[in-house]
């Protein structure tokens, strides 16, 4: 296999970090802090008084050490092409097409994406390394490794497309594998959580925070952190979790304060909502 290349949080939490512990696994999220926000540097100007550094200066001439210091100027990046060569970074257009390469008739029919509509959830596409015997040969083809979540069987999706032919060279399908959440699946986690009764922390908070109802996910700056379950160690109804889609969520109000919700659980692939257990 090739090797991918990755270009790749109701009450108000104050602090620098919030410790996240998982029933088989402990998380660490460092939240930023406000200290030196809006800190600024200065230097000192030292102003040419005397009359004879003035003629000094003139008498330089232009360029000398009295001269005028011309403004600096900022060059406009260079228009992004639509195909990349070798081991350049993927163009908009490149991966643009490979999503829609990799996608073919059987798997848009049959899967299913984060919101149940047809079609896989898209997770990332990314460069892939070329094989080995490719390492020195400047031509080698370029290839793209888009990784998929189809929620209707809640199995990971990866299939490896050359950009040159558009031809599908190998495709996996794995299930129990759960990469970071994109942020499309961060949304539909928020907007559960936020109809759902258990919500009714986050709702209050939010409240407390902006004066105002909060009613959708873009309200929120939104991390997540994937959730396993270890059997015995939560209720039941979490027990699928690691081969469900499931996640702790991290909302944060925009401009505003952290909001803990650490003790709440969203299984996506259910659609349902669980607090853990506290004893």
């Amino acid at each position: 296999m090739r090797t991918i290349v990755h270009r790749h949080l109701g009450k108000v939490v104050a602090g620098a970090a919030v410790a996240v512990v998982g029933t088989a696994a402990m998380v660490a999220i460092t939240l930023p802090g406000t200290a030196g926000a809006d800190e600024t540097g200065g230097s000192a100007r030292t102003e040419q008084r005397a009359a004879g550094g003035d003629a000094q200066g003139a008498a330089s001439g232009p360029g000398g050490p009295g001269a005028a210091v011309a403004p600096g100027v900022v060059e406009q990046a260079p228009a992004e092409g639509k195909k990349g060569t070798g081991r350049d970074p993927l163009t908009d257009d490149e991966i643009a097409r490979v999503e829609s390469l990799a996608v073919d008739r059987r798997m848009a029919a049959a899967a299913e994406d984060v919101e149940g509509d047809r079609g896989p959830q898209r997770l990332g596409v990314d460069l892939a390394e070329p094989a080995a015997d490719e390492l020195d040969d400047p031509h080698a083809p370029r290839r793209a490794v888009v990784t998929f979540y189809d929620y209707r069987a809640d199995t990971l999706v990866t299939r490896t497309v050359d950009l040159d032919s558009g031809k599908i060279e190998a495709t996996t399908t794995q299930h129990g594998v759960q990469p970071p959440l994109s942020a499309a699946e961060n949304a539909e986690a928020a907007r559960l959580l936020i109809a759902d009764p258990l919500g009714a922390g986050l709702r209050a908070d939010f409240k407390d925070a902006t004066g105002k109802d909060l009613t959708s996910p873009d309200q929120l700056l939104l991390n997540s952190a994937v959730y396993r379950a270890a059997p015995g160690a939560q209720p039941a109804v979490l027990d699928a979790c690691g081969t469900h889609r499931c996640l702790r969520l991290f909302p944060k109000v925009v401009n505003g304060p952290w909001i803990d919700t650490r003790h709440l659980v969203i299984d996506l692939s259910a659609r349902k909502v669980a607090a853990l257990d506290r004893g």
